[in-house]
């Protein structure tokens, strides 16, 4: 009887645990259904927080840089050997060696005839081609290119020559092995460009045996992308597909046929590929910033809390930059918090607010980013390339108001963002000049000037910055002149290549010629207006090289009345000095912050020297400066902070705002002098 069940037992047992397993929805069915419902969804998977973390309220945020590390921002050095011709008998037969037979047997692989015959001919140079493949370049993209003569050759100047297209590859000296080549990443050619010749004979010789060639490189190598590679105690798949869904959530772009594609992509455990968000083209180290600062893991309520944060950090100067990046990293959502910020009486804080609206697609803060570019050196060279990531009406104008300051790393450096953000605008469109380089003749003498100019002197014209020429010898050959009715002063005699540019004194024309032998004379009487005598010296056949040549020698002849500049470029890493803190107080009370002249405070280096926006990076490798350098630029910086400088922003070449003189005169030789040293110091990198 014990061992006896009852049915009816059973029966009724059975029945409530049917009709449980239905209220519960613990039918094997059902979990294969939920199962496979999640598994479609990975965002879901990853957003899958309790209850109570949907409303924890901690704002100590798990970041995407905490977590990766970035690659792909290095330059790869490339190395070949090449071909000079077009020299005027300072060529000559190179001596035996590895890099001849590396020329003998790329000739012979062209099928070109006799070509010992070739290299002993004194028009023609073996060269070294040196050149560093820039970070997330294109195929087909330019670079700049250096060439210079082997420590034994015989030639003596690369002076007026023409670099025949030669493979630059990586390279690499073994001990046993010689010179091993890697795979071929670009091309070369072009017209030398020789560096500015200083006073001193013996360094002016060696100068001659080097030079570079602007935008003469060309990639060949396939397209370099930006990758971030997870720690290794973080590495897996699922956590590499997080973080890509988190940056490709807040970066996207919509391809030709406008579905949406995010930027960034797991290829393995531990790889993410990202590219290039299109707005931050030409500043892909702010872009890297931003992808650091988005939240690897975190709730709306905790987002909610942490731009409360944010919002008040941001109205500190101390943490300003800080707050700004990271709120660009959240987004559209934290525009209302920025531009709220650019109610502040403080420059650094309006000016970091400004600078993450522009990226943010916001042009809220023109006004701010344009007063930081006149006001403050240390924040000029961002605030410029911000202003040229907007393309509204209002930047444009903003941009040529800079084109009338007195410095000229303002003025140069306004018109490269001008040209960044629209290479058509009527103010700065660039004439073609026989395919080498461009001609800009701005007319900044019919602008208005702004109200205030920290540079302006005394007594001095408030319409603008007066007339001035800037040549480059780095990444794009352009000759820019501002004001376009600039005129050569007469009697002269100058050079470009075999153009000669004469005028008597007291004419209104001058003569340009060229005669050659073999060839018909050529000799046209023009305008002496700088710009035409260019246009007239090119049709004759000069190159970007003799124009810049001729430029400079009529600016140490004095056939020049305005200001010329080489490379003119604003720069990253300087120091800015905070008002102390009575001034910020008196500042708040009153409303407005007057940057006359504040006193200063210990002072804060903004941004890096070696991760300057794109537009105005040289393309040399990151160089690192002894201390005592630092120093002494920190010193002169404050000099200028407290006024005992007028010049905000040096430029390599003579700042001709200073009393003029003559040749032989001592300021006159420390001007030259002064152009010398800067590629002395641009090669020595």
């Amino acid at each position: 009887m014990k061992n006896f069940v009852n049915p009816f037992i059973v029966l009724i047992t059975l029945a409530f645990s049917f009709a449980g397993c239905q209220e519960l929805d613990l039918k094997p069915q059902s979990w294969l259904k939920n199962v496979n419902m999640r598994s479609q969804s990975p965002d879901e998977e990853e957003e899958d927080f309790s209850e109570l973390e949907k409303f924890e309220t901690k704002v100590e945020t798990p970041f995407v840089g905490d977590y990766t590390q970035i690659t792909g921002k290095n330059l790869i050095a490339l190395q070949g050997v090449g071909l000079v011709t077009g020299l005027k008998g300072t060529g000559g037969n190179p001596p035996p060696s590895v890099h001849r037979e590396a020329l003998l047997r790329e000739m012979r692989r062209r099928n070109v005839k006799n070509p010992n015959m070739i290299l002993r001919d004194p028009s023609t140079a073996l060269v070294i081609v040196k050149a560093y493949l820039p970070p997330l370049i294109r195929k087909g993209e330019s670079f700049d290119v250096e060439v210079y003569l082997p420590g034994n050759s015989e030639a003596t100047s690369l002076e007026g020559g023409w670099l025949m297209e030669a493979y630059l590859a990586e390279q690499a000296m073994i001990q046993g092995r010689g010179l091993l080549k890697g795979h071929i990443l670009a091309k070369a050619k072009g017209p030398i460009l020789i560096p500015p010749m200083g006073e001193d004979v013996e360094v002016a010789n060696g100068m001659l045996r080097r030079g570079r060639i602007l935008a003469g490189g060309v990639s060949t190598a396939e397209d370099r992308d930006l990758a971030l590679y997870l720690r290794n105690d973080f590495k897996s798949i699922r956590n590499a597909q997080r973080i890509a869904n988190k940056i490709g959530t807040r970066f996207h772009h919509y391809d030709q046929y406008g579905i949406e594609e995010p930027l960034a992509e797991a290829k393995t455990d531990k790889k993410v590929v990202l590219k290039l968000k299109p707005r931050y083209k030409h500043n892909d180290s702010r872009y890297l910033q931003v992808v650091r600062y988005i939240a690897f893991r975190e709730t709306d309520v905790a987002q909610r809390v942490r731009m409360q944060k944010l919002s008040e950090e941001i109205m500190i100067p101390e943490k300003a930059e800080r707050a700004s990046i990271q709120l660009e990293a959240i987004g559209k959502k934290s525009i209302p918090i920025l531009k709220m910020a650019l109610k502040s009486p403080l420059l650094e804080v309006r000016f970091h607010a400004a600078v993450a609206l522009a990226y943010l697609g916001e042009g809220a803060g023109l006004k701010h980013l344009a007063e930081a570019a006149r006001e403050e050196p240390a924040f000029r060279v961002y605030a410029l390339a911000a202003m040229s990531a907007i393309d509204e009406p209002e930047a444009h104008l903003y941009l040529r108001d800079l084109m009338c300051m007195t410095s000229a790393e303002t003025r140069y450096g306004a018109f490269r963002a001008l040209w960044t953000l629209d290479k058509n605008d009527p103010f700065i469109r660039g004439e073609d000049m026989n395919g080498q380089f461009l001609l800009h003749v701005l007319q900044t003498e019919l602008e208005q000037g702004t109200s205030h100019d920290p540079d302006q002197k005394e007594g001095s014209n408030a319409r603008n910055g007066g007339p001035m020429i800037h040549i480059t010898h780095r990444k794009h050959p352009e000759v820019v002149l501002f004001g376009s009715e600039q005129e050569f002063r007469v009697p002269m005699a100058v050079r470009a290549g075999e153009v000669l540019v004469t005028g008597a004194a007291g004419s209104e024309e001058v003569i340009v010629s060229k005669y050659e032998v073999g060839e018909p004379d050529q000799r046209k009487k023009v305008s002496r207006n700088i710009a035409v005598v260019i246009r007239t010296a090119v049709e004759m056949g000069a190159s970007y090289p003799d124009i810049a040549a001729m430029i400079l020698q009529a600016h140490r002849q004095g056939n020049i009345d305005a200001q010329v500049e080489i490379d003119a470029l604003p720069e990253g890493g300087r120091m800015y000095f905070r008002p102390e803190p009575e001034d910020s107080l008196m500042a708040l009370k009153s409303g407005e912050m007057k940057s006359t002249k504040p006193k200063r405070r210990k002072g804060s280096r903004v941004g890096n020297e070696n991760m300057v926006p794109n537009i105005f990076h040289d393309g040399a490798p990151q160089s690192k400066r002894s201390k005592k350098s630092e120093y002494e630029e920190e010193m002169r910086e404050r000099a200028e902070a407290e006024g005992d400088s007028d010049n905000k922003g040096e430029a390599s070449l003579s700042d001709t705002r200073k009393p003029k003189a003559s040749p032989t005169d001592e300021e006159g030789k420390f001007v030259k002098r002064g152009a010398f040293d800067s590629w002395l110091r641009y090669f020595k990198k």
